[in-house]
């Protein structure tokens, strides 16, 4: 009996199970639905397809309504017919259908001829989309600058080539383009033989989109080798492909940045000496053009623009100091300061200022009136949060060591700990003589039972540590070992990593030798 009903509970226990499993599958199953339901919702946009056929209707109804406004001030602005005669009931009636007919074409009509323009001008509010920014990705990244350099690269051959043209690279091409341009100048031709350059210059661009070969160019172009882009790709390659891209995009936003800045600087009067020519220079151009008449200013600076691109660019690239004493926009150019050469200049004069005021109150301003050394020495250290020692609940000899009074900012790891909150803590990081601190950077309120005080003779191990292992360099966190935690803590984001280990290490190894004399 016993045996039958343990059978019977068993078999009951099965069903239960594979009941069980039946309900799992089942929600895993309503899960997907839904999930695929809310997928097939966003890709559908049933919402926005609503909203927009609500707006068409807004803008027939606004349309029909303008018609109609147009049609009754058009019936209101026509003359005033005379009254007609008495007529029998059936010729009225006949003349009112005629009247709608007539009216209902004339509306046809409007709305045919004018609607699409009247519909151009109703005023709506101007709406402001937010474009969806893309995640970041080392291959979009990559892409991108790729794209970059493929649309920049005609307007850099043309400049190459009109750099060649100044530089005579080849003589007799520079030779004929400058005859050609000066007969073109001095008969006043100098604006017509420009547009028909580039109407030459399309018309070759369409015979190469036709499928012509027309290659010309002044300087001969240098194939670069084109790597494929690999598909697999390891974490560390793509951090340096990253890299990489990130310092040509530095480079290229500092040199555009640099420009933009002189040339605010130039017009902003910040070195008046420079700005002053050309001002003087926007006078006499002024003057000029108010007296000369435009055919005899267009011949001066057509002649001007070729002696000086043909010939005195030529010479003043071929003689360095010639340029550097003679060429006055270049000396111009060069002599505009940039918004940090602006700021250094000024901390240099800054400390040139206060370093002689310094050296002379130093001795009165170390130590405070009334106030001796051993009693400044035996003062308490006080945090944002108020006194060191109250803070770590330590004794008030404890203060931080002269190197570090300030605090070293870091971010604690703490891996033993699973809850992202307590995993990483910002915060400062202090030693004194026999205690390693942290000070949690947190305003909540408990957030003193987050700092965390270490004594040096506790430690265990103490070495450099790297949190991210495809970084370039050493690491910027030092691991601590002790017996009270399983894992290492890493205090990291150190920026003088390197001065706090070697000031931590150098307390722990006195703590070590104090406590332990005979070793």
């Amino acid at each position: 009996m016993a045996t039958a009903v343990q059978d019977f509970q068993r078999s009951e226990l099965d069903r239960l199970n594979e009941v069980k499993g039946h309900l799992e599958i089942a929600l895993l199953e309503k899960h997907f639905l839904q999930e695929e339901l809310r997928k097939l919702r966003e890709e559908t946009n049933i919402e926005n397809l609503k909203q927009e056929l609500e707006k068409e209707r807004q803008k027939r109804a606004d349309l029909e309504h303008k018609l109609n406004e147009v049609v009754k001030s058009r019936l209101e602005d026509s003359p005033p017919q005379p009254p007609p005669k008495a007529q029998s009931p059936a010729v009225n009636g006949t003349a009112d259908r005629q009247q709608e007919t007539l009216f209902s074409r004339l509306q046809k009509w409007l709305n045919d001829r004018f609607g699409v323009y009247i519909e151009d001008f109703r005023f709506q509010p101007e709406e402001n989309t937010v474009e969806a920014e893309e995640p970041l990705s080392a291959k979009r990244l990559t892409e991108n600058m790729r794209r970059l350099k493929r649309g920049a690269k005609p307007v850099t051959n043309f400049l190459r080539n009109l750099s060649a043209l100044s530089n005579w690279h080849s003589v007799y091409t520079s030779a004929i383009a400058f005859i050609i341009y000066m007969n073109a100048a001095w008969y006043g031709w100098a604006v017509p033989m420009f547009l028909f350059l580039a109407i030459l210059r399309l018309s070759l661009n369409y015979l190469i989109a036709r499928g012509w070969r027309i290659q010309w160019s002044i300087v001969p172009e240098v194939s670069e080798p084109v790597e494929p882009p690999k598909e697999d790709l390891t974490v560390s390659e793509k951090f340096q492909l990253v890299l990489d891209v990130a310092q040509k995009a530095q480079n290229l936003f500092g040199k555009m940045a640099d420009v933009l800045e002189k040339i605010k600087n130039l017009f902003m009067w910040v070195q008046p000496e420079i700005t002053q020519k050309l001002y003087i220079a926007l006078w006499v151009a002024f003057i000029s053009s108010c007296v000369l008449p435009y055919k005899l200013m267009g011949f001066i600076i057509g002649v001007y623009a070729g002696i000086k691109f043909f010939i005195i660019d030529f010479l003043f690239k071929s003689c360095p100091k010639l340029r550097d004493k003679y060429d006055t926009p270049y000396i111009i150019w060069t002599s505009l300061p940039t918004d940090p050469q602006l700021k250094e200049r000024t901390n240099v004069t800054t400390s040139r200022r206060v370093q002689p005021v310094v050296s002379r109150s130093s001795l009165a301003t170390s130590v405070p009136c009334g106030v001796t050394r051993e009693e400044e020495s035996g003062r308490p250290h006080s945090t944002k949060k108020g006194p060191f020692h109250e803070v770590f609940n330590l004794s008030e000899n404890e203060r931080p060591l002269a190197v570090c009074e300030s605090g070293w900012r870091c971010c604690l790891i703490n891996r033993d700990r699973k809850m992202p909150t307590d995993y990483i803590r910002n915060g400062v990081l202090y030693v004194t003589e026999n205690y390693l601190c942290f000070e949690s950077s947190s305003s909540r309120s408990g957030s003193s039972k987050k700092n965390k005080v270490i004594k040096l003779c506790d430690i265990t191990d103490i070495q450099k540590y790297k949190v991210l292992s495809v970084l370039p360099g050493s690491g910027m966190g030092i691991s601590i070992a002790t017996p009270a935690t399983q894992k290492p803590l890493v205090f990291g984001a150190m920026i003088h990593r390197d001065e706090a280990f070697e000031a931590i290490f150098t307390q722990y190894m006195k703590t070590v030798t104090a406590n332990n004399p005979e070793s």
